[in-house]
């Protein structure tokens, strides 16, 4: 899967996505600088959420209040949305910046209006995944597909990766929790390996609206290739998802060591050539445990493994000299080497 040139697979480092959404409140200056924040820290996308409230919702909305809110869901959207010009002028600076941008349209409007302003790719939001109208809306621009998958279960998934394989789309599956902040007890790590192997061709990914750093790292040797969190310039703004988002220092932490970890987890296990050195010394070599005299059948009190590991036999081959025939005296201490025994 490519976006704007940047290949996402599990043989390149996970795509960190730093989500905007609406904790910029509805103001394009604070909007810009949370983009210029993300580009500083290292980031390589941010993404938005794209609000047109009256194609996203009907009246029935203002009466709905979320869990991490004190208005409606009217009325947050509303007043955190911006405007066409503004979400235009936004990409145009994430871009020039050099980051990758992209959005979640929540109504078949928003889809229409980020396809005018050509985004690279489409975000769909948990709450949209299985929106079949809005889905296969979105499938007809052809563009690659990120699909956030809280609230799902692997069989309510089916339609829509099946609407999203019919129209030949390239898309990713994001396991996700729908709690801001999510606890650790509500958290699917197992959701991202329970993906993978449901859906073993698919890119999969981890949207993480947890506290801290530690679960998104830990999504990665498990094969999320894409991480999404919640992004602002300061933790001291106010927001529904300002406790689960990260600030610059974080998103930094979270792109360097994600590296660093994704390195790791395609190491196989084996001795390393720079390890070498170390092995020499660390290891033991076989040595005879007390005088021992020509002619004589090597039994365990005999002999010891001792350090350093310079010797010609090494400790793991211990019961391998038991029963061997002495062919000259060793003195306690001395390394053993296969010249001392008689020939099997």
């Amino acid at each position: 899967m490519e976006i704007k040139g940047r290949e996402i697979s599990s043989n390149n480092f996970p795509l960190i996505i730093a989500e905007i959404g609406i904790n910029h409140g509805g103001s394009l200056d604070v909007a810009k600088n949370m983009v210029y924040e993300a580009a500083k820290s290292g980031a390589e996308c941010v993404k938005h959420q794209t609000h047109f409230v009256e194609d996203e919702m009907t009246e029935d909305a203002k009466e709905i209040f979320p869990p991490n809110a004190n208005a409606s869901i009217w009325e947050v959207i509303e007043k955190c949305a911006l405007n066409r010009d503004e979400e235009f002028a936004l990409k145009q600076y994430a871009e020039e910046l050099g980051l990758i941008y992209i959005s979640t349209p929540f109504s078949r409007a928003a889809a229409d209006f980020l396809e005018e302003i050509d985004i690279p790719a489409f975000k769909i939001g948990s709450g949209e995944c299985n929106n079949i109208p809005l889905v296969r809306h979105i499938t007809k621009f052809k563009k690659p597909i990120i699909i956030s998958t809280g609230m799902q279960s692997l069989t309510s998934l089916d339609k829509t990766v099946k609407i999203l394989n019919q129209g030949k789309i390239d898309y990713a599956l994001l396991e996700c929790t729908n709690l801001y902040p999510s606890p650790p007890e509500f958290v699917s790590l197992l959701g991202i390996s329970e993906l993978s192997k449901k859906f073993p061709n698919t890119i999969i990914g981890f949207s993480d609206h947890s506290i801290g750093p530690h679960m998104a790292l830990a999504s990665i040797p498990l094969g999320a290739s894409i991480i999404e969190r919640h992004f602002t310039d300061t933790k001291y703004r106010k927001g529904p998802d300002i406790s689960c988002s990260m600030d610059p220092s974080e998103l930094s932490f979270l792109i360097k060591k994600s590296k660093e970890i994704y390195i790791a987890s395609k190491n196989q296990k084996s001795r390393t050539t720079p390890e070498e050195d170390v092995y020499k010394f660390a290891r033991s070599s076989l040595v005879a445990d007390r005088d021992l005299k020509e002619g004589q059948i090597i039994k365990e009190e005999d002999i010891w493994a001792r350090r350093p590991g310079n010797g010609e036999i090494p400790g793991y081959l211990f019961d391998e000299i038991l029963g061997k025939k002495l062919k000259n005296s060793i003195k306690f201490n001395q390394q053993l080497k296969w010249e001392n025994f008689v020939k099997d």
